[in-house]
C-alpha cells in the first residue's frame, strides 16, 4: 500500500474517533466515561447521577487546583452504602489529588462523596468553606 493510501486509512480512523468523542461530549458524558465495565469520573460530574453495572468499578480521579496563591485539596472519596459500592481502593497525593475505586457489589443506590479543603501559601488567608463533590451511583 502506498504512502497516500495509509495516510488515508489513518484520517478516515481519526476522524472516526474525534466523531465518538465529539457525540460522547455532546450526551454530557466525557468519552471516558465508561471504559470496559468501569465507570470513570472527574471533578465536573459532581452534582450526576450515573449508572453502573453490578460487579463493574466506578472509579473517582479528582484534581487540585490553584488560584491567587490558595491550592484546594480533596479528600479521598467515600461511599455512602458499602453494601452497594465496596471500597476497592483510594489514595491522596501531595499535590491535593484523590482518587478511589469502588466495586459494584448488588443492585441499588448509592452516593459517593469527598470534601474539597484550602491550603494557603504562606501569607494567604483561605476562605472559611469546604466544598463537596457527590454523585450518585445506580447500579443495576
Amino acid at each position: 500500500m502506498g504512502a497516500t493510501k495509509w495516510s488515508t486509512a489513518f484520517g478516515a480512523a481519526g476522524l472516526v474517533l474525534v466523531a465518538v468523542a465529539a457525540s460522547a461530549t455532546a450526551q454530557g458524558r466525557t468519552p471516558h466515561a465508561h471504559l470496559a465495565g468501569r465507570v470513570v469520573l472527574t471533578n465536573t460530574d459532581n452534582g450526576r447521577t450515573v449508572p453502573a453495572s453490578s460487579g463493574g468499578d466506578v472509579e473517582i480521579r479528582l484534581t487540585h487546583s490553584r488560584e491567587r496563591g490558595l491550592t484546594y485539596t480533596w479528600t479521598a472519596p467515600e461511599s455512602g452504602n458499602s453494601a452497594v459500592l465496596a471500597h476497592a481502593s483510594d489514595a491522596t497525593y501531595p499535590s491535593g489529588d484523590a482518587t478511589a475505586v469502588f466495586h459494584s457489589a448488588s443492585a441499588g443506590a448509592a452516593t459517593i462523596s469527598a470534601q474539597r479543603h484550602c491550603v494557603p501559601d504562606p501569607g494567604n488567608l483561605c476562605p472559611l468553606l469546604v466544598e463537596t463533590w457527590k454523585v450518585t451511583i445506580e447500579v443495576k
